[in-house]
């Protein structure tokens, strides 16, 4: 079907006026198009145009827009009385409550109002992009356009089609997004769509080992910021969002994809939000808050004086060994060169996947005596390090203390396959992974997305090989066999571009 998303008098109708309308509407208008925006609730509609009318102003006062740009766009924003008033619509985007059958009542709606060639889009960010098509007479010209919150900001759309979606329909809104100067991707319909089931392997991963005390919230955080590069992390996410929006959206997911033990929430989140400890919003979270809502953190207890006399580092991991060894050589510890340790030397492993029990047990070595290292990522901001259940204190002290002896800040946390931000990290990649291997999207659009919508230091195909393809299989790889949990299995996609040796972005004819 001939639809010109680029004519000058295309017309856009936005139905909801909440936070994510109105921002719909500002970017429309923004963007050389006509709005046409309505809400159920009296006089929301004509408050939100008030609201865009202000952040148009704010953006030509900070000199993102001229004056004239602003004024125009305000010009081309005109308040409807209904649905019935969408009549002259190109494009009708619906921004409503997140509920199935509201959605399907006001599409059925629309249907009998627009014209035969006018797309209708949702804005879900949670319910089925087929499931709301599924009692419409056109499903053809039906998509989801899901925008992110807040909306000017958040340079991301997914354009998501729906199994009887046209193309031409993918095609239009791709222009248009592009129109609204945001950056769309193109994926077929999929629960949580890109971004938010990528954004389960960074948020469920952190409560699973919180809940089995491999380290606390805070220590989490401060490993995923210094060492995985991420602007904050998954408990303070958590916080921000509230467990009200997090969780159900993960028991949703989880859900939805018949119980796939990648997306299997944790108790710890459950039982919070369950309890009405949701973060921010009440005041009480994962952390505490002051009366400024400023989180109440305990400062880092300084690190042991502890020093071991001498060292000794596992070769059963090269690199790590490698990069290990540079470091100890740098801060001036003894370092032992036999094939075997002193009998009274510090033990330290470099495992990739792998808990430090494991390494003692396999590579027969003094479990007292045995502290592993995490040397996945780079060690320049924060290390991290963890014992066997029978480390002596002496030995964890003496690790600490050397490792930190430059100032270099050292989580210690409890032993565990894969430590904190490789298990974390590994998980990311490998959601990704399963992503492109569905044929949901492509390994670049999931990368972009996950970039502008997560704001993570990389998309889970990047991340896979700056940390080497072969590496974060390995991680995964070790933390099946040792926890037999069936979600930590390498999805097929990371297998077979580790066994190749090729970027995890090489794609398949």
């Amino acid at each position: 079907m001939a639809f010109d998303a680029n004519r000058d008098d295309l017309t856009v109708g936005v139905i909801g006026t909440g936070a994510m309308g109105r921002g719909i509407v500002q970017v429309a208008a923004a963007g050389g198009m006509r709005v046409l925006m309505t809400d159920t609730r009296p006089g929301a509609a004509a408050e939100a145009r008030d609201f865009v009318d202000k952040m148009l102003a704010r953006a030509a006062e900070k000199g993102s827009i001229t004056r004239d740009e602003a004024a125009a766009a305000t010009g081309r924003i005109q308040v409807v009385g209904g649905p019935a008033d969408m009549k002259p619509c190109h494009v009708v985007i619906e921004a409503i409550v997140e509920n199935l059958q509201a959605k399907q009542e006001l599409f059925g709606e629309l249907e009998a109002i627009v014209a035969p060639d006018c797309i209708l889009a949702t804005n879900t960010s949670s319910l089925s992009v087929v499931t709301i098509a599924s009692k419409l007479k056109t499903p053809g010209r039906f998509a989801g356009l899901h925008f992110f919150n807040p909306v000017p900001l958040m340079k991301l759309v997914e354009v998501v089609e729906g199994l009887r979606t046209e193309a031409w329909v993918v095609e239009a809104l791709m222009t248009v997004g592009r129109r609204m100067t945001r950056e769309p991707v193109h994926l077929k319909d999929a629960p949580g769509f890109l971004v938010n089931q990528v954004g389960r392997g960074f948020t469920l991963e952190a409560s699973h080992l919180a809940y089995e005390g491999i380290a606390g919230f805070i220590d989490v955080d401060r490993v995923m910021r210094d060492v995985g590069g991420f602007r904050m992390g998954p408990f303070e996410l958590m916080e921000l969002t509230g467990l009200d929006v997090t969780h159900p959206a993960s028991e949703l997911i989880y859900n939805q994809f018949f119980h796939e033990p990648r997306y299997r929430p944790n108790l710890i989140m459950r039982s919070r939000y369950e309890a009405g400890v949701l973060g921010r919003k009440t005041k009480r979270g994962f952390y505490d808050y002051d009366a400024e809502m400023k989180p109440v953190i305990a400062p880092e207890q300084p690190a042991p004086a502890a020093h071991p006399g001498s060292v000794w580092v596992s070769p059963a991991e090269p690199q790590g060994c490698a990069a290990l060894t540079e470091l100890l050589k740098k801060l001036g510890a003894r370092i032992e060169s036999g094939a075997k340790p002193d009998a009274r030397a510090l033990i330290l492993v470099t495992p990739i996947g792998q808990d430090a029990t494991t390494c003692a047990v396999e590579q027969g070595l003094d479990p007292k005596r045995t502290v592993a290292v995490d040397t996945l990522f780079p060690m320049a901001k924060r290390r991290t390090i963890m014992g066997t259940p029978l480390t002596d204190e002496g030995y964890r002290q003496g690790a600490h203390g050397l490792l930190a002896s430059d100032g270099v800040p050292v989580t210690v946390c409890r032993d565990s396959p894969g430590f904190i931000a490789q298990r974390i990290v590994a998980m990311i990649v490998n959601i990704g992974c399963s992503i492109a291997q569905s044929r949901t999207a492509q390994p670049a659009d999931i990368d972009k997305a996950v970039t502008l919508g997560l704001n993570y230091p990389h998309g889970p195909f990047k991340f896979g090989d700056v940390l080497g393809p072969g590496r974060v299989y390995q991680v995964l790889s070790s933390m099946h066999r040792i926890y037999g949990d069936p979600r930590y299995r390498p999805d097929i996609w990371l297998t077979r571009r580790a066994r190749l040796g090729v970027s995890l972005l090489t794609p398949e004819p």
